[in-house]
């Protein structure tokens, strides 16, 4: 019984670090690279961000070789400022842009970078565990057109219903 119970729980606790099928991450990862703050450019809803604007993440190593996370966005109903602190940590190696992320206790779900501007860290494309989660993440409040075709294009092709992004509103930065 004890056996079985630690079965399910473990498959309970890494049943969100799946990525969709036709998602792969991308290769030659540089964290280091990666770290510090990203806008949101637009994503699929989801309740922990829904009616926010202004999203941005910020990434910062941790001291046992993780990633900390923080995200904050605006909420325009209590014109309030939300912030939420998580955690990172690779799954296959810091050389595949795959990580676990947290920000409730034991609880990992996917983080999935499948498109990157490797050259300069200037946009990625995110994924979730599944194709109800997709983010555009850029180091600019803004991209360019052949960036946001290119999202939609790659999304689009792996199964993302990009017919329902949401386009986040990005303000002139103003500190919560």
């Amino acid at each position: 019984m004890k056996k079985l119970l630690l079965l399910i729980s473990v498959l309970v606790l890494s049943g969100c670090l799946g990525m969709p099928r036709n998602v792969e991450p991308v290769k030659d990862f540089q964290l280091e690279r990666y770290l510090g703050k990203w806008y949101e450019i637009a994503r699929l809803d989801h309740s922990f961000e829904r009616g926010l604007t202004q999203v941005t993440a910020e990434y910062s190593l941790k001291a046992d070789g993780g990633v900390k996370v923080i995200n904050r966005g605006y909420s325009a109903d209590t014109q309030q400022w939300k912030e939420a602190e998580g955690k990172a940590y690779f799954v296959n190696g810091d050389g595949e842009a795959y990580l676990k992320v947290s920000f409730f206790g034991p609880f990992y779900g996917s983080y999935v970078v499948f498109g990157l501007d490797q050259q300069d860290y200037q946009y990625a494309f995110i994924s979730g565990p599944d194709t109800d989660y997709l983010w555009l993440l850029a180091r600019t409040p803004t991209v360019s057109p052949e960036v946001m075709k290119q999202f939609v294009e790659m999304a689009s092709a792996r199964g993302f219903d990009t017919n329902s992004l949401i386009y986040v509103e990005q303000k002139a930065e103003v500190k919560p």
